[in-house]
Parts: structure tokens; sequence; C-alpha cells
């Protein structure tokens, strides 16, 4: 069997104590943690259950299934889920301070959950069930406190986002060298795809937002990469039909213009995100020139990225820069098709926090990871830009993307 990764028992209480700091100043009693990925993250396992995490005291996993491969994985206390109905009992018995009459709020248990992602119904079942015959325990939102959390990352995790970067940025050298005239999208993609499957790729890029999917990436050439999408991203792409209406399609790559590689790759759950364009021949200047003022913003966000900066003003300034160039209209989408950021936090999912947007007044702090992807859209033509992985540090922001830079011109 293949050798499996598993997250170190020290770097999961990290994550807890980090946890319980803030619900403590939140004035939450405990955390009911819910989502897959959220349960990798602070149990070191993504089997189905519910993880409770009190602001003071032992964090247990309430395994549903699988609980043999749970205790193997898991770093918390593992205890089988007996049944929804009777897990207000269980957590009453296991948790005595939490339950007990040990909390002076006057709104009872105060249990905080990510109602980001959990469904609605989900949510009444449970709200239910932890109030109990009493009514004294609340479920309120969490989703904050648990993003806050994730938002910086160890050592660990970003070894594992560079692991990702070196999958990427080894599939996509060998991919490029099949790009010819007449060649298609999907057959471009399917043949990057397969450069990180064998690699480690895990095979899918997880996503935090409603209704929102992504696969590989985006991978598009000239007027299919600019139709628009519902997918929150700066290029949409043309996409396979109605079920799935983005990214890459049938579509002949013809010589001239521009082919946006906008690809991931999950290595042992962690996620890297780059963009790189190509051409067969040359592009329009027009284009090429937008391209170079691409290349400009990024390297103008490396400088203002570092602890201290805010979110919004990054992404202020390349709003400027765009509109310096003349190209405003076309920057980060088109028209009302345009999103409203430069960048994303990086991660166990593709759309953390922090955002490179209006809004995130926060600063930024060493151990955030984001990608910023400046581009430029050209209804009928096509999309340019570049899009890196960086890492801040205590004094900058340092790369984390291995691929080389520059648009990749194929003879």
């Amino acid at each position: 069997m293949a050798e499996t990764v598993q997250v170190q028992h020290d770097e999961i209480a990290e994550r807890i104590k980090r946890l319980q700091q803030l619900m403590t100043q939140a004035g939450v009693h405990a955390s009911l943690i819910t989502q897959h990925v959220d349960l990798y993250y602070f149990t070191g396992s993504m089997q189905a259950g519910y993880a409770f995490i009190p602001a003071e005291g032992t964090a247990v996993f309430y395994v549903r299934r699988s609980m043999e491969r749970a205790v193997q994985e898991s770093a918390v206390q593992v205890r089988a889920l007996n049944s929804l109905r009777q897990f207000r009992a269980q957590l009453e018995h296991d948790h005595p301070a939490v339950f007990g009459g040990g909390t002076s709020s006057a709104q009872g248990v105060i249990i905080a959950t990510e109602m980001d992602v959990l469904p609605a119904s989900t949510y009444a079942k449970l709200a239910e069930v932890l109030a109990g015959s009493r009514r004294d325990c609340s479920l309120v939102d969490g989703s904050t406190l648990v993003r806050r959390v994730r938002m910086v990352k160890s050592s660990w995790e970003i070894g594992r986002i560079e692991a990702a970067a070196q999958v990427v940025a080894e599939a996509l050298e060998a991919a490029v060298g099949i790009i010819k005239e007449g060649l298609t999208e999907l057959e471009l993609m399917a043949r990057i795809e397969y450069e990180i499957r064998i690699r480690g790729h895990i095979g899918l890029m997880r996503t935090r937002s409603y209704n929102m999917e992504i696969t590989t990436g985006m991978l598009g050439s000239g007027a299919a990469a600019a139709v628009p999408s519902a997918f929150d991203g700066p290029a949409g792409g043309l996409g396979l039909g109605p079920a799935f209406p983005q990214s890459t399609s049938r579509k002949a790559i013809g010589r001239g213009e521009p082919i946006l590689i906008d690809i991931g790759c999950c290595i042992d759950g962690y996620i890297i995100d780059q963009t790189r364009t190509a051409v067969i021949g040359s592009l329009p200047d027009d284009l090429a020139e937008a391209y170079a003022q691409a290349e400009h913003i990024i390297r103008q966000s490396e400088v203002l990225m570092r602890p201290g900066t805010s979110s919004e003003s990054i992404y202020a300034a390349a709003l400027k820069q765009a509109a310096d160039a003349g190209l405003a209209d076309h920057f980060m989408g088109y028209g009302t098709n345009q999103v409203k950021f430069l960048g994303h936090g990086i991660g166990l999912e593709v759309d953390e926090w922090p955002v490179l947007a209006k809004g995130f007044g926060d600063p930024l702090e060493a151990g955030i990871t984001l990608a910023v992807e400046p581009k430029f859209t050209f209804p009928g033509r096509g999309v340019v830009g570049i899009e890196n992985s960086y890492l801040i540090t205590d004094t900058g922001c340092r790369p984390l993307t291995r691929s080389p830079e520059g648009l990749i011109v194929i003879p």
C-alpha cells in the first residue's frame, strides 16, 4: 500500500488550543465541528461524525462510521456516536463541566458550529437534540472562529502546499509539450490531470462556498476562456455543457490566441493554485500588453504583502494599477461578470480567508497563505493573466509556486 501521511498529534493539539482561545474570547462554551474538512483539521480524520471541542477540556470525536478508521487516524479521543437522539445525553455524561451547570451564561450553554456549510435540515435536527427537554442550549454561528484558526498555517501545512506546488510544476512541464494547433482544451487538461494524478493529486480541489465546484482548475483558450460562468472567478470558461458550465471545453486550440492554464493540485488535503498563460506563435499586441500588466500587478502585490498590510489595500492598489493602464473594464472579468477580489487564501480549501478584497480590513500576519491572480478578460478573444501562491512571512512574502513565470510561447 502507498505511504499515508497523518497529521501529528501536537499539530492537532495546537489547533484546538487556538480555537479554544477564540471561543473563550467570544463567550462560547464549546464548538461542534460537523464538516468533513474541518473534522480533518481538528482531529486528523475525515470519518463521519461530530467533533465536540469544549472551551476548556478535552476534545472528543463522536463517530458514526468508520470507527476502525477513526481510531487509527484521529489525534483526539474517539467514541462511537450511539444515536443522534441520545447525543445530548452522551455529551452531558462526557462533558459535565459544559452541561452540568458550570456555565454562567444567561442563555445557557452556547455551542458554536459552522453555519456557513451546515445544511439547514441538519442544523434543525442538531439544534433540537442539543437543546434537550430543558431548552438550555443554543447553537450559534462559529464559522468565523474556525476560519480564523485555519487561516494561519503551520510549518507542516506549508510543507504540504509546497509539495503540491512541486507536483504542479512537474506536471505542467511534462504536459506543455503536447500543445499544438487543433489540440482540444479537453485533451490538454486530461494530460495535465494525468500528470498531477500519478504524482499524488487526490483528484479534486475542495471549496467551501455553497454551490461552487472546481475540478483541477480552469483551462480555456481564445473566446471559450472568456465565456462567463456562475463560478466566482475572473475566468469562467465554456465548459462541457449546462451540467458543468465552466472551465474546459472541446474547443480546438488555435494559433495566436491565449491559452489560460489555471490549475491546482491537492496533496494530503492541501492545495496549490497557479495560473500560466501560453500561446502558439504570438499574442496580439494589446493582449500581450495586458499580460505584461498582470505581471506588474503581481510584482506590486508582492511588495505590499507583509504583516500589518490590510487585504483590501492590496486589492485597491491593483484596481488603481489596472485603471492607470486603461484596463479597468477588463480586470478580473468583464462588465457585470467582473469579480471583486484579487486573491484568496488557500489551504485545505481553495477559497479560504483572507480574501484580497474590499471589506477585509484585518492586517495580514505571518503564516497566511494566499493565491494572487491578476487576470484580464477580452470577450470573444480570451483571457490573459498569472497566478502565484505565497506565504506571508515575518518580513514580507515568499512564493510557494514553483513553475517558471513568463508567457509560455509554443513555436
